[in-house]
């Protein structure tokens, strides 16, 4: 008998939740250890249900989705997260991709996407439904994307914050954050901080923070 993918799924919409979960439930090779509305009651409960793969709405009341996403990953970086959205358009996709999700399933996909989607990321696969795919121009595929410090402080730099202050609150050295700051325009083709901030704004990283156009 194959060993069981524990799959845990984060959604605040529980009809949503609960179909997954009965959908999930009818493979054999899958069991579904628990439905949560947020991402706290993830971050919560990760030790204690310990899954191979989430399943991750981004906007939920509360901590979203992908700060979520790389609290997590900060815990447990071999955590295999799957986003699954309403939300096709790139910068979701990409800022996704980018906050370390192994893959983005659109929730109209037929169901057994879903289980394809959940196969792919246990084979160490990233996997893009056809509509995510399609939405990711072939730069912002194939972008080398940014590390979860590198995102944590692209967010501390696009709220204004200096090099040493972004050392204070990320307890590193301000050598530490210049290398990283060099390290995200590099990836990102940016030149400039007012850039970086644009960047941030356009693609979500600043969701919650209160920052705004």
């Amino acid at each position: 008998m194959s060993k069981l993918t524990r799959v845990v799924v984060v959604d605040d919409h529980p009809m949503v939740a609960e179909g997954i979960e009965a959908i999930l439930e009818s493979y054999d090779d899958i069991a579904v250890l628990a439905t949560l509305s947020d991402g706290q009651q993830m971050i919560d409960q990760l030790d204690t249900l310990d899954p191979d793969v989430i399943l991750m709405d981004l906007n939920m009341p509360g901590l979203g989705g992908l700060s979520a996403t790389e609290m997590i990953l900060e815990r447990r970086p071999d955590t295999r997260i799957l986003v699954l959205s309403m939300h096709d358009t790139p910068e979701y996709i990409s800022t996704a991709l980018n906050h370390g999700a192994r893959g983005y399933v659109l929730k109209d996909v037929p169901t057994d996407e879903i289980k394809q989607a959940i196969d792919m990321v246990m084979a160490g696969e990233r996997y893009l439904c056809t509509g995510a795919e399609g939405a990711l121009s072939p730069q912002e595929g194939s972008r080398e994307p940014l590390t979860n410090r590198e995102q944590s402080v692209l967010l501390q730099l696009a709220q204004g914050k200096s090099n040493k202050e972004v050392a204070q609150v990320l307890d590193i050295s301000v050598r530490t954050v210049e290398t990283h700051r060099k390290n995200i325009k590099r990836k990102l083709g940016i030149s400039s901080t007012a850039g970086l901030t644009r960047y941030a704004l356009e693609h979500g990283v600043l969701q919650g923070t209160g920052v705004t156009v």
